[in-house]
């Protein structure tokens, strides 16, 4: 079967419909949802009785996945433009980069040698962190950045009833719930994570305004 290019802009229009479908009707449907979790051996390991020796590969579904990327495009378009997102967010969003990181980081250094002062950096890293996210508060933050009601009710129904089945060799269990956080394998989990953090880092920079600090330099690096 030949798709014309006329034809193949009607199934184009077709998957648009359906994906604003999903967030006018607030519900993200259940095969969607449901994964197959593959796990495979890291190689060169000397042994294979510890988890970090494996590794988790997660396959979802690709039109799903799609809708997902398409509807994570507008999220970030749309919280970037009304300033949601901090300035100094710099990791998991487009046009944005290590490179961009790199640069500030050179910048507040200099700056500081300017002042005759020194510049001290702090990093870390949050273990387990997408699945730590609580689905009440990601739901909150969302209505504090002015989204219609429907975008909220929609991210509602999307992060629950998440299940997956996983496969190790020809051993195969029944499916699972993962009804815990975000996961790192969906398409929608930078912004989101992203806009999970946001809020810390305009409370965090009216605290250091209040105390009267003349600078704030905040960056995530992950």
């Amino acid at each position: 079967m030949e798709i014309s290019q006329e034809n193949c802009w009607e199934y184009i229009d077709k998957l648009i419909d359906i994906a604003n479908a999903c967030i006018n009707l607030g519900h993200w449907p259940s095969h969607f949802k449901t994964s197959t979790t593959i796990i495979i051996p890291k190689p060169n390991k000397t042994s294979y009785d510890s988890t970090k020796s494996f590794c988790p590969i997660v396959l979802l579904n690709t039109t799903g996945k799609l809708f997902e990327k398409m509807i994570g495009e507008q999220l970030q378009f749309l919280l970037i433009s009304n300033n949601f997102i901090h300035t100094y967010q710099l990791d998991r969003l487009k046009y944005r980069s290590t490179t961009d990181t790199g640069m500030a980081l050179t910048y507040f250094i200099w700056l500081g040698w300017v002042k005759t002062l020194s510049t001290s950096m702090l990093a870390f890293n949050i273990v387990q962190f997408f699945p730590s996210l609580n689905h009440q508060l990601l739901s909150l933050i969302l209505n504090k950045a002015k989204f219609d009601q429907k975008v909220s009710t929609f991210f509602s129904n999307y992060l629950v009833n998440r299940k997956t089945k996983y496969l190790w060799n020809n051993f195969s269990p029944p499916l699972c719930n993962i009804d815990v956080g975000i996961g790192q394998e969906l398409a929608l989990s930078p912004i989101l994570s992203t806009l999970y953090l946001s809020l810390i880092f305009h409370i965090l920079e009216n605290h250091l305004k209040i105390l009267k600090k003349s600078y704030f330099y905040s960056l995530v690096c992950w």
